[in-house]
């Protein structure tokens, strides 16, 4: 039993990613299935009704591919950073919960944003900062600072490709 355990747990963001991705297509589908029925009904309320409904599955679908595309981003930045031995390294104290020291992380924090202020171009600091504020709590400014830092990097792989 412990040899399956493994690749299930190396992969578990992975599955659940795709059991969440494969549940809202299914959602998507079957919405997208009932706006089609509504907009063949001949009562023009039910008409209205479908059109409006179609809105839903392409704002959802919308929203699947820029999640998932930022997902592979990310870990594309997170091996490349891997390789080059510059990913941070989670040392941080824990509580008996698991959850990482508040102050702790408050204190390492402040390492990163200097960082990332004295390199404002460098993806690799963008991304940097986006785990210390991860492990800070704040994950709204963790999720803007990665996109800055998936920005960058696309710049940068254009920028080697002219």
């Amino acid at each position: 039993m412990k040899p399956l355990l493994g690749p299930l747990k190396k992969y578990r963001t992975k599955i659940w990613v795709g059991a969440v991705t494969l549940l809202l297509v299914f959602y998507l589908v079957v919405s997208f299935q009932r706006s089609v029925l509504l907009l063949t009904d001949a009562e023009p309320v039910a008409k209205a009704i479908g059109a409006a409904y179609l809105v839903l599955p392409a704002i959802g679908a919308w929203a699947l591919i820029r999640e998932l595309l930022f997902g592979a981003r990310t870990e594309q930045m997170a091996r490349v950073l891997e390789a080059e031995g510059g990913l941070p390294v989670d040392n941080l104290p824990r509580t008996p919960a698991g959850r990482i020291v508040r102050a702790a992380a408050d204190q390492e924090f402040e390492k990163y944003r200097a960082e990332a202020e004295a390199a404002p171009d460098d993806w690799r600091s963008w991304f940097r900062l986006s785990c210390a504020y991860d492990a800070a709590g704040d994950r709204k400014r963790a999720r803007s600072s990665m996109r800055d830092a998936v920005r960058l990097f696309q710049a940068s792989k254009g920028a080697l490709t002219r």
